[in-house]
C-alpha cells in the first residue's frame, strides 16, 4: 500500500517499518527475519482491529480510496471479449459511463458502469466518475438492446453522482435520469447491480433500479454526499462526520433498511489492499445472483424489479 488514510497512521509506520528492515542488507539475517514476522503480524492484527469498527465517515473515506476496484479493472477481471459500445446516438459519448458486451464466466452480458479513473490524467478524462446526460441515454440505449435480444444486463456504480454542470442541466440532466430508472424498471431481463465504491445520489440510482443490489462491504450509498448533507443542514460541511452516521449509507445499514440485497465482504483492510480478491468475491456474488435470476419468466423479473422499488420506504401498519 502506498496510499494510506488518516485513521490508517499506525498502520503506516508499521509497515514503513517492516519495508526498512526488508531493504537492509543484512535481511537474511534470523533475526531480522523474526523481527519482520512479528511486524507483519501486529500490521495484519492492527489492520483487522482497525477495519472491524469502522465508524460511517470512515466508510466513506475507504469508499473513495483511490486505489478502490475501478470498472475497467472489473471488466478486465470477470469479462472475456469485452467489446466497449460508444455514444448516445444524439449528442456525443459521456466517458463517465463505460458500456459494452462481453461474457461473463461463460454467459454473454452486458455491463454499464460509472468509472473515476485512477490518475490525474484518467480522472479528468472521465469527468471523475459524474455522468452528464448523454451518458445516461447511452445507458438506456444498452440496456433496451439488451432487452432486446435478452441479454443480462451488469451494471457497476462508483459516482459521487451526476454532473451538475450548467451544460448538463441544459441538456436535460434530470429527465435523462429518471429515462434511465425507467429504463432499469422497464426491461424484462436479469439486472443485478453492484455499488463497488461511492453511490451517490440520482446519478447512482439511474444504474442502481435492480433486482439485485449488491455492495461492497465498505461502499456508501445515499441520496446525497455527506458534505452536501453537512452544507444543507448546518451550513458547514465540518459536520460531514455526524452527516454520515445519521444518514445511514454503509452496506449494513443498508441492507436492514432492505435498500440492498447483499453484501460483498472485502479482504482485510478494504478491496484496495487486494483488488483481485475482491473483484473475484463481487463475481461468485454476481454468478450466484444470475443463476437464480435466470429461472425467472421476463415478466416475473420486470414485476418483482418494480415491487421491490415500490416497497422501499413504504410505512407498514399492523
Amino acid at each position: 500500500m502506498d496510499n494510506f488514510l488518516d485513521f490508517e497512521k499506525p498502520i503506516a509506520d508499521l509497515e514503513g517499518k517492516i519495508r526498512e528492515l526488508e531493504g537492509l542488507e543484512s535481511g537474511s539475517d534470523i533475526e531480522i527475519n523474526e523481527d519482520i514476522t512479528k511486524l507483519r503480524q501486529k500490521a495484519t492484527q492492527q489492520l483487522k482491529q482497525t477495519y472491524a469498527k469502522l465508524t460511517p465517515w470512515q466508510k466513506t473515506q475507504v469508499a473513495r480510496h483511490v486505489d478502490r476496484p475501478k470498472l475497467n479493472e472489473i471488466t478486465a477481471e470477470l469479462l472475456d471479449d469485452f467489446t466497449p459500445l460508444a455514444g448516445d446516438r444524439a449528442f456525443a459519448d459521456d466517458h463517465a459511463i463505460i458500456g459494452g458486451m462481453g461474457r461473463f464466466r461463460g454467459k454473454t452480458v452486458m455491463v454499464i458502469g460509472t468509472e473515476k479513473g485512477k490518475d490525474t490524467e484518467s480522472r479528468l478524462h472521465h469527468n471523475f466518475g459524474m455522468a452528464r446526460p448523454e451518458g445516461y441515454r447511452k445507458a438506456q440505449r444498452l440496456m433496451k438492446l439488451a432487452d432486446q435480444f435478452n441479454i443480462p444486463i451488469l451494471t457497476f456504480i462508483d459516482t459521487s453522482g451526476a454532473y451538475p454542470g450548467i451544460g448538463a442541466e441544459e441538456r436535460g440532466q434530470a429527465e435523462a435520469i429518471a429515462r434511465s430508472i425507467e429504463t432499469c424498471l422497464d426491461v424484462r431481463v436479469p439486472l443485478i447491480a453492484s455499488i463497488v465504491g461511492e453511490g451517490g445520489s440520482g446519478g447512482a440510482v439511474a444504474l442502481a433500479s435492480a433486482n439485485k443490489v449488491l455492495m461492497f462491504s465498505n461502499a456508501i450509498y445515499s441520496v446525497i454526499s455527506p458534505e452536501g448533507c453537512a452544507a444543507i443542514l448546518w451550513k458547514t460541511r465540518d459536520k460531514a462526520q455526524e452527516a454520515a452516521t445519521a444518514m445511514k449509507l454503509t452496506a449494513q445499514d443498508l441492507l436492514g433498511l432492505k435498500v440492498i440485497d447483499r453484501i460483498v465482504e472485502e479482504p482485510i483492510g478494504g478491496a484496495q489492499r487486494d483488488v483481485p480478491k475482491a473483484i473475484n468475491a463481487l463475481g461468485d456474488a454476481i454468478e450466484e445472483e444470475l443463476l437464480e435470476l435466470s429461472k425467472k419468466e421476463p415478466g416475473e423479473l420486470r414485476e418483482e424489479r418494480r415491487r421491490k422499488f415500490l416497497a422501499i420506504g413504504r410505512l407498514e401498519t399492523s
